[in-house]
């Protein structure tokens, strides 16, 4: 079972209880959720972070808290979880961040990692990006990642989506 990893600058953990109310805190930041129809309120985001535990439960791995060299704040997450996409199994590679941390590097350098681990320990099984078409710095995350397009989808909340793959 992953138990962290640590990059250059950042360490990558899974997520405790304890570190709920930053991470719901995010997930509600109206400035994280500028490129999602339908952003999650207060009681959504508790699910959300409900459904990270159960999956690190379930499956020994999932999304990861991201901390960074000099403070012990909770900068995001970043991190794979099993998903079912387009008639089989994938890993959906995910990564948010707090404004505060935005411009660093830190999502391609968490993300990478991320990557990396999973490919190396979840293999075969392929790791899918999937981000809203109008949301640009995570298309230049994808980008930096080296993923290539893999296929565009149209959400149920009208989002167009364009999934990548390595």
């Amino acid at each position: 079972m992953l138990t962290e990893i640590k990059t250059e600058r950042l360490l990558l953990r899974p997520f405790r209880e304890a570190d709920r109310p930053e991470m719901v805190a995010i997930e509600t930041d109206p400035r994280t959720n500028r490129y999602r129809v339908n952003p999650p309120d207060g009681p959504a985001a508790e699910h959300r972070f409900d459904t990270w535990l159960e999956h690190w439960r379930d499956h020994g791995y999932g999304y990861l808290a991201v901390f960074g060299p000099e403070s012990p704040a909770l900068l995001g997450l970043s991190g794979v979880r099993s998903r079912d996409f387009d008639g089989g199994k994938v890993l959906n590679l995910g990564y948010r961040f707090h404004p505060s941390a935005w411009g660093r590097g830190y999502a391609v350098e968490a993300a990478s990692a991320s990557v990396d681990w999973a490919e190396r320990e979840l293999a075969p099984t392929p790791v899918l990006i999937s981000v809203n078409v109008v949301n640009q710095p995570s298309l230049r995350v994808v980008e930096r990642l080296g993923f290539t397009r893999y296929e565009e989808t149209e959400e149920g909340d009208g989002a167009v989506v364009r999934h990548y793959r390595r």
